[in-house]
């Protein structure tokens, strides 16, 4: 008898029950609200469930998910030991996620994420609008803002960058650039750009609600002209050879961006067209998504400076909103009302829910206006517009 309760006794003193702390709770509790808003209300679920499920992941006491392997170390040395074949002689393997993660240390993840992004974009609307290009330069308004407001608050000028670029609503860059610049804060850099994302249908309506009237909302736009494939297929050839002898370190980014579309537009590649649109892309966000919310670390996510982070990203977030909307009312003004400000809002680079956000937002004030097509013009725009500021970014503050 007194085995049995031993033993009873030590799986409890084992089991993660006795091990847990309050931030871990507050993070568990943080992650079933998210799954919450994945699952019920569906919002970005294909993001936003795979985050929140890392999160809880990592935050159970025990699972180690992201530990990192160890290796048998020389006491004479304190070097690895290593095998006949030149490697670490492992000791210990690490967490499923630690691997899995590597890909995001290695900016595997984010150019392969581009490249279906690529694939699944129609570039006919900004084509059939090029004025869409300044609603989504005009969107990377939070994105400037938020990196003096950080740098004034003495973070440096890499680790504002990468704070900044959350405002861009494109997790991939952020991702790519906070590994680039300040893989310190990759983790925290990484949820709060993805939340948001998948928050974008909270945030943005309030936003764009306040900055127009009901009139500006009803305004109804014209029918866009139609591309032409010629037109389609050139456009990726020429940004990518424009956009990357003018800032060459986004070259892996938007090249892929680039490819993707060409392997849509160009029609003799449809096994990788549909490669890249399905199989790879959800591969890669069951990956990204994973390893981002396992990032989330209680110990290291709940203190001051993640905390700041998270509150600067939805400043940058809201106020790249602000600029896009604020754009659209301009150009609505000297267009004599030929433009619905709403479109501004899709700006930012979150393809394609800021557009649907807009759609919806209008037909909210009258249901047969249909503003998809119109604001996709400015998302695709923010896509690119996003990958050209993290460029600047690594062109001003990256390594050399």
């Amino acid at each position: 008898m007194d085995m049995v309760v031993n033993t009873f006794v030590q799986l409890y003193k084992d089991s993660g029950f006795i091990n847990i702390t309050y931030k871990q709770v507050i993070m568990i509790a943080i992650a079933c609200v998210l799954l919450f808003l994945a699952i019920v209300k569906e919002y970005e679920p294909l993001l936003l469930l795979p985050i929140a499920f890392g999160m809880l992941l990592v935050n159970l006491p025990g699972s180690n998910i992201m530990a990192p392997p160890q290796y048998v170390v020389d006491p004479a040395t304190g070097l690895a030991v290593l095998d006949e074949l030149g490697r670490p002689v492992v000791k210990q393997i690490g967490g499923l996620f630690w691997y899995l993660y590597q890909g995001v240390e290695l900016d595997i993840y984010p150019p392969l994420i581009f490249l279906g992004v690529g694939a699944m974009t129609d570039f006919g609307p900004l084509l059939a609008n090029p004025s869409s290009l300044l609603l989504g330069a005009a969107a990377q308004l939070g994105v400037f803002t938020t990196f003096i407001g950080a740098r004034l608050l003495n973070f440096t000028n890499q680790q504002a960058s990468a704070i900044g670029i959350i405002g861009g609503a494109d997790g991939p860059t952020a991702i790519y650039l906070a590994s680039k610049l300040a893989p310190e804060l990759i983790g925290p850099i990484a949820v709060a750009a993805y939340s948001y994302m998948a928050l974008v249908p909270i945030i943005q309506p309030p936003i764009m609600r306040a900055l127009t009237t009901p009139e500006e909302r009803k305004i109804r736009m014209g029918s866009i002209r139609t591309v032409s494939k010629k037109e389609k297929i050139i456009f990726p050839i020429v940004v990518t050879i424009l956009v990357v002898l003018i800032l060459p370190s986004v070259a892996p980014l938007l090249g892929c961006l680039m490819l993707g579309n060409l392997f849509r537009e160009s029609g003799v590649v449809d096994r990788l067209s549909d490669t890249a649109q399905n199989a790879l892309i959800n591969i890669i966000t069951i990956f990204l998504g994973l390893t981002v919310g396992a990032t989330a670390n209680a110990e290291v996510f709940i203190q001051p400076q993640t905390l700041m982070i998270i509150a600067l990203g939805l400043f940058a977030f809201s106020l790249s909103t602000v600029g896009g909307v604020l754009l659209g009312k301009l150009m609505c003004k000297i267009t004599k009302g030929k433009i619905n400000p709403l479109i501004g809002s899709a700006g930012v680079s979150a393809v394609p829910m800021a557009a649907r956000v807009s759609q919806v937002v209008g037909q909210q004030e009258d249901p047969g206006n249909f503003l998809l097509m119109h604001a996709m013009g400015p998302n695709v725009a923010g896509v690119i517009g996003t990958a050209v500021a993290a460029g600047v970014f690594l062109a001003m503050f990256g390594p050399k």
